[in-house]
């Protein structure tokens, strides 16, 4: 089952929480519904990346258990809240901005699992986790005019 708040208006927040899936097509499109068209491709694959991770990672699949997207937007930029009921994770930083003392090189076994945080931190320009790693926030600034 899927629920919606209202659409956003200024600065407001709308939510959406849906079972544990990764049938995301339709999550996706209400989420992209007011981003401009010249970012979608990108805010797509950001957002389907996260929305993986927290129903995999997070949720284990757990049909049980929700994900929850707080989203807000206004002609500054985009913002989303992602948050999971797993017990959460440490989040090592994998991105270009880090200094290489913060990167912690990944066993081959796992050296695709940083993939999709990279991924992230390369679309969005806010990317945080709450302490306990069951929430995710992502923001992308929007340059004048760009709304629709």
């Amino acid at each position: 089952m899927i629920a919606i708040s209202l659409p956003p208006q200024k600065r407001s927040w709308s939510t959406l929480s849906f079972s544990s899936t990764l049938y995301l097509c339709p999550i996706l499109d209400l989420l992209l519904a007011h981003v401009p068209p010249t970012l979608q491709a990108e805010i797509r694959l950001g957002l389907q990346e996260a929305l993986v991770n927290a129903a995999i990672h997070g949720n284990q699949l757990d049909p049980s258990k929700a994900i929850v997207v707080e989203f807000s937007v206004s002609r500054e930029g985009l913002c989303w809240v992602i948050s999971d009921q797993g017990s959460g994770f440490i989040p090592h930083c994998h991105c270009a901005s880090c200094s290489s003392t913060e990167i912690a090189p990944l066993p081959p076994d796992e050296a695709e699992s940083g993939r999709g945080l990279s991924i992230l931190h390369q679309i969005f320009d806010q990317v945080d986790w709450n302490t306990k790693g069951t929430q995710l926030r992502l923001s992308k600034r929007l340059p004048r005019m760009q709304m629709a």
